[in-house]
């Protein structure tokens, strides 16, 4: 049950960082019919997979849920250490 809301809330994350985003291109013109399907086909899956997440736990379906959920948990997990480990040891990249 803890696993189920950890995946949940990091999903809820992932997806409130793409709306912001989303938004912001939005408001400065990045944001166009040019790259409109890129944008509503992401903004389905990163909306769409807590959603499913959400009514797979709600109907019982409790493993279902938690693979629906990981899909996205996991790899925004492995992102956001990344971006830690190299805020933590500013590597050189040169």
């Amino acid at each position: 049950m803890i696993t189920y809301r950890i995946f949940l809330a990091i999903n809820l994350l992932i997806a409130a960082i793409a709306v912001f985003f989303f938004i912001w291109g939005l408001s400065d013109g990045t944001v166009s019919s040019f790259n409109a399907g890129l944008w509503a086909g992401l903004l389905a899956v990163v909306i769409g997979v807590p959603a499913g997440g959400y009514f797979l736990h709600r109907n019982g379906q409790r493993a279902a849920a938690l693979v629906l959920l990981g899909l996205l948990a996991v790899p925004g997990l492995l992102a956001a250490l990344f971006f830690l480990i190299l805020m933590i040891a500013q590597p050189r990249w040169n």
